[in-house]
């Protein structure tokens, strides 16, 4: 019996499909039959008033597939940039609680994802534990002192979660505005991804430095991911005691290394934070995304998280049957389908959840929202969404577009 659908009948599934599932005797995915065997079956049972992500997360069965979007809040809304235009720095935007809430609250406002998630940074908690950073115009993110030697590890303490109040009391607030009605999400950085940063002194596009630095100082490096892995569970913990539901770990630059250099210098550092923030917070979903992840999906796999997300530039029934039954997926639709057609947007969207199939799995691009990304396009997508039924086949779906429900 094959996992699910074979990728070429999951990419000609159309509108004209003749039913959302596949018969159990062919191509059901095995993670989709009730089984005391599942892994999903005995995962943390879920509780009626949970969010429908939350529940999707841990593979609890759900009417649809719930949506949100990496970069939902940002410069493609017009009342974001009207914002930024009164607040110009973005760390003011991102460390300031008001405008924090107000940023992370304004997709929810405009579109109702099953998501809402902290507007801040992965380079946010920093300065918190020794790193101070800049984010110039042009440059980005800029670290003056980049950390390459045992000297540099000096200058290193433990988190000091007091000085990320803004974050925890964003949180809170965020919790109490939207209820049960979509999940509170928080996220991090990988320790490889943050140390990216911590040793280019910024952004790169060779991450020659790092790279070198793994065979001409990796005792450095070592200690160095480390020190993240620590001050990133802690702050994991913090957020989830602030009133995240569930939480995001990027990889964001683990793509850039070779599997098997992310099988040493990434991967055993993202599982030592799953093993701390699974002990004591067992019930919290936690996802990981890497730009970049074909070549990586059983590697993955392996690190302990609910959720993987996929990038665009994975085929979605081909990624579910790499990485088999026991965990979630999230994605894939490329950003890119959103300055298209609607009615092609509405295709693709209905054949990412087709091949998906109906449990674990949490709709999202398969990056973050493009800078001049319609509106009226993010605003369908969710419509899309939210019109989807499990068990209902999709071609008596409504076709038409939809309208944006306030």
């Amino acid at each position: 019996m094959s996992f699910s659908s074979p990728p070429s009948a999951c990419s000609s599934l159309g509108s004209n499909s003749s039913s959302f599932f596949v018969p159990i005797s062919t191509h059901l995915p095995r993670f989709l039959v009730p089984s005391k065997h599942n892994k999903f079956s005995v995962s943390c049972s879920s509780i009626s008033s949970d969010p429908l992500l939350v529940k999707a997360a841990r593979g609890d069965p759900v009417s649809r597939p719930p949506a949100w979007m990496m970069r939902q809040a940002g410069r493609y809304m017009a009342v974001y940039r009207k914002l930024a235009e009164k607040y110009p720095s973005f760390r003011e935007r991102s460390e300031t609680t008001d405008l924090i809430v107000e940023i992370s609250l304004q997709p929810w406002k405009a579109f109702r994802p099953d998501g809402v998630i902290i507007f801040s940074d992965i380079l946010t908690p920093l300065p918190a534990f020794g790193v101070p950073f800049d984010i110039e115009e042009v440059k980005g993110p800029v670290i003056q002192s980049p950390i390459t030697s045992e000297e540099g590890l000096k200058t290193l303490h433990p988190i000091e979660l007091e000085k990320l109040s803004f974050v925890s009391e964003s949180l809170k607030i965020l919790r109490r505005e939207v209820g049960g009605h979509a999940a509170v999400l928080g996220f991090v950085g990988a320790p490889w991804t943050i140390a990216t940063y911590i040793v280019e002194g910024g952004t790169t596009r060779t991450y020659t430095n790092i790279k070198r630095m793994c065979h001409t100082a990796p005792h450095v490096l070592k200690a160095l991911l480390s020190h993240l892995t620590k001050a990133i569970s802690d702050y994991i913990v913090f957020q989830v005691e602030s009133g995240a539901d569930c939480i995001q770990i990027f990889d964001s630059w683990g793509g850039q290394l070779t599997p098997e250099m992310w099988d040493h210098w990434s991967k055993p550092y993202i599982e030592e934070i799953v093993r701390v923030v699974k002990n004591k917070c067992p019930e919290t979903p936690l996802v990981l995304y890497i730009n970049g992840n074909g070549g990586l999906l059983e590697r993955m796999k392996g690190v302990g998280v609910d959720v993987i997300g996929l990038d665009w530039t994975v085929d979605m029934a081909d990624g579910r049957k790499r990485l088999g039954s026991g965990i979630g997926v999230q994605g894939n639709v490329d950003p890119a389908y959103l300055f298209s057609p609607l009615p092609a947007l509405t295709k693709e969207i209905q054949r990412v959840v087709r091949c998906a199939g109906p449990r674990g799995h949490i709709l999202n691009l398969g990056h973050g929202v493009l800078v001049g990304t319609p509106e009226e396009a993010v605003a369908h997508f969710f419509e899309v969404a939210r019109s989807l039924k499990y068990d209902t086949p999709l071609q008596n779906q409504a076709m038409e577009e939809p309208k944006l429900v306030a």
